[in-house]
């Protein structure tokens, strides 16, 4: 059974799943012209799209058809854009387990794509999650079917700590953990043992074979190599392809090797939000199989 059949939706959602990761007010734009390179200041015309995104939203937002129930768990901002968020939240149909620090503000980004590349710039000093928000998120996380957070949590010492703790939280109340190794540049943000403590904790790991092979600073003879990685028995959802996403491999240490198209065609497939309804896919496979 290919792990991707489910990219649009299965035959009924199930399972349920509390979230942790960035909330952020977004502006999103395509542009017809490629941008790397420009030298002189230019004034484009293009559609641009306001929205509530970030880590947490984008795959809450593509993964509503696979699951009955996803809480979101973190910290925003207080200011005039939190009404928004957590109205956006209730249009989801996503329980709203966020925390309003009323001394920061809400985190914002800007995504551009043009016909070869995505830059994203974001606010160094977004709310992200905290300790706390954890333990208050406590029974929300010991009473789902999986867990699911991200790597960006890693780039910052207290949400790095939010992300041990919840994982470790999970574990201790038989809460499966999905992990997503991101952003696909960690490897030139950080070295693989301050990477280590989450793929330790983690029951699933979805990665990008570009990114796993900077951590390792060598690529050959995966997938085998991660049978020593970690003490752990993760399932590794690896995607790979010219773009990172046509192909993916799902690996379990002596026990499956499975590998499957994603359908993903470069320059016919819209990218933004495939890789999040990919990965809801594959979680809901890995979900009904256990």
């Amino acid at each position: 059974m290919n792990p991707a059949r489910w990219l649009d939706a299965p035959p009924e959602p199930r399972f349920t799943l509390t979230v942790l990761g960035d909330v952020r007010v977004e502006l999103r734009a395509r542009i017809p012209e490629r941008f790397t390179g420009m030298d002189a200041d230019r004034l484009l015309y293009a559609p641009l799209r306001p929205l509530i995104a970030g880590t947490a939203v984008n795959f809450a937002r593509n993964a509503r058809e696979h699951f009955k129930h996803i809480g979101i768990l973190g910290r925003i901002g207080d200011d005039s854009f939190t009404p928004v968020i957590r109205a956006t939240l209730r249009d989801l149909g996503v329980t709203d387990l966020l925390h309003a620090d009323p001394e920061q503000q809400n985190g914002c980004s800007v995504m551009l794509r043009d016909p070869g590349a995505r830059l994203l710039v974001a606010s160094d000093r977004g709310p992200r999650p905290t300790p706390e928000d954890v333990r208050a998120g406590r029974e929300a996380i010991a009473s789902s079917d999986l867990l699911v957070a991200d790597g960006y949590a890693l780039l910052e010492e207290r949400s790095r700590a939010a992300l041990l703790e919840a994982m470790a939280l999970a574990r201790a109340h038989g809460t499966p953990v999905a992990f997503d190794l991101v952003p696909h540049d960690l490897p030139d943000r950080m070295a693989l043992p301050g990477v280590l403590p989450a793929l330790e904790l983690a029951d699933v790991v979805i990665t990008e074979v570009p990114t796993l092979a900077g951590l390792l600073e060598d690529g050959a003879r995966l997938p085998e190599r991660l049978d020593t990685l970690t003490a752990g028995d993760p399932l590794w959802l690896l995607r790979d392809g010219p773009t990172a996403m046509e192909h993916s491999l799902a690996y379990r240490r002596g026990r499956l090797r499975l590998g499957y198209p994603t359908g993903f065609r470069s320059g016919v497939t819209e990218r933004t939000g495939f890789g999040d309804r990919l990965t809801a896919s594959e979680l809901y496979w890995w979900l009904s199989q256990r």
